[in-house]
């Protein structure tokens, strides 16, 4: 049996963790497993870098960040394959230029095209445990590239993938999946299974738990996920394609305060406009989430959207340099999207309505709503964030079954 195994930076966040991770991928190695293991970098330590590098550059070149960000992921796996050497079990530890992980040229959010695996191979032949780094790639000018954060958990789906593995367990500093962030929801609940639909949409809209574009290539390929801790023995939440019961009204509740909405307010009423705008977005790198156009009035329009924080000045710059006539812009960061996912949407009317009603009873307005046949996303005030999670899952009564 193939076994992926991932863990996250806190669980390598210092010595005693290392060797609890150690213990646990020997333990599989031991009963005769074949073990690969992906590690992300310790602790905080990426973000200790952007200090380093913001020190040095206020604005550093993307390239040149990777090329630091990559340390991270080098330091875990090389400690430890060190770590397992010293219990007497041999392991080597495999960086993205040694595997070889192909992604494409975007610095700071590539994609895997793909691996390279006969290295890993012949390390398992070996009797081997083979340490991988997460988060990392090479592009065709041979230079190191990130998959963006939480990209550890896509470097191990995709090795799975690649590997035809048997199994596919992705470790964090929760339990599993919850119905909501349990940080922030006290009646959160742990699922013991979660769609592949309903996992992807949760973690597109701010849940932590997994990367998104992991789940996407879980998908894709029909590798079966479980999310469990590092820190205990817990069953964690299967991930896969069918829970094989009766689907759920509602699964859980998702927050994102990483929002900004920008309104393009006065635009010419006229046949491309729209096309014109995100056309341009979209060559400039900036994702879109909800979109609200207005009726048409006096030959104007107004458009509204959103996107992430960090790309909001920037996509308001781009409009005001190169989209011709308009009114007015208007970029408010102070915003969150608050979401609800189910697969039991699609047959169950007034999923909606109930959402909003939770939002009523706690005078909550609402900015903007977007939906999907298994999700509905609102546009709140941030300051509300928490507040609204809980009446909506409240409302839904998740924390009850």
């Amino acid at each position: 049996m193939l076994i992926v195994k991932k863990f996250g930076g806190t669980s390598v966040g210092n010595t005693e963790r290392i060797f609890n991770v150690a213990k646990r991928c020997i333990e599989d190695w031991q009963r005769g497993n074949d073990v690969v293991v992906v590690l992300s970098a310790m602790g905080k330590y990426t973000d200790e870098l952007i200090d380093m590098a913001k020190q040095v550059n206020e604005n550093p070149p993307k390239r040149e960040m990777d090329m630091l960000f990559t340390i991270g992921e080098q330091m875990s796996v090389s400690l430890m394959a060190m770590a397992m050497n010293s219990l007497k079990v041999p392991a080597i530890s495999l960086n993205a230029f040694q595997v070889a992980m192909h992604t494409t040229s975007v610095y700071g959010n590539a994609r895997l095209k793909r691996i390279d695996v006969e290295r890993i191979r012949h390390e398992l032949e070996q009797r081997k445990i083979v340490i991988v780094t997460g988060f990392q790639g090479i592009n065709k000018y041979d230079d190191y590239t990130t998959l963006g954060r939480g990209g550890s958990d896509t470097t191990a789906v995709a090795l799975a993938a690649a590997l035809n593995a048997d199994a596919c367990e992705i470790y964090t500093d929760v339990d599993g999946v919850y119905t909501a962030d349990p940080r922030k929801v006290k009646t959160a609940r742990k699922l013991d299974t979660i769609t592949y639909d309903e996992m992807l949409e949760l973690a597109t809209l701010g849940a932590g738990v997994l990367h998104n574009r992991s789940v996407e290539l879980a998908k894709k390929f029909g590798v079966q996920l479980v999310v469990r801790s590092s820190l205990n023995f817990s069953e964690g939440t299967i991930v896969k394609e069918d829970t094989g019961m009766e689907k759920m009204l509602v699964s859980g509740v998702a927050a994102d305060a990483d929002s900004a909405r920008v309104a393009v307010v006065g635009l010419e009423d006229t046949p491309g406009v729209a096309f014109k705008l995100f056309n341009l977005l979209a060559k400039n790198d900036i994702n879109i989430d909800m979109i609200l156009q207005s009726v048409g009035r006096h030959g104007t329009k107004d458009i509204t959207f959103t996107c992430s924080d960090e790309n909001a000045d920037k996509a308001e710059e781009i409009i005001k340099n190169n989209i011709g006539k308009f009114e007015s812009i208007d970029v408010n960061k102070n915003v969150a999207k608050v979401s609800i996912v189910g697969a039991g949407m699609q047959s169950n009317a007034g999923v909606a309505a109930k959402m909003f009603e939770a939002l009523y009873d706690e005078n909550i307005n609402i900015r903007m709503i977007s939906t999907s046949e298994i999700r509905v996303t609102v546009l709140i005030d941030e300051q509300y964030t928490e507040r609204a999670m809980n009446a909506i899952h409240d409302k839904f009564a998740l924390g009850d079954r």
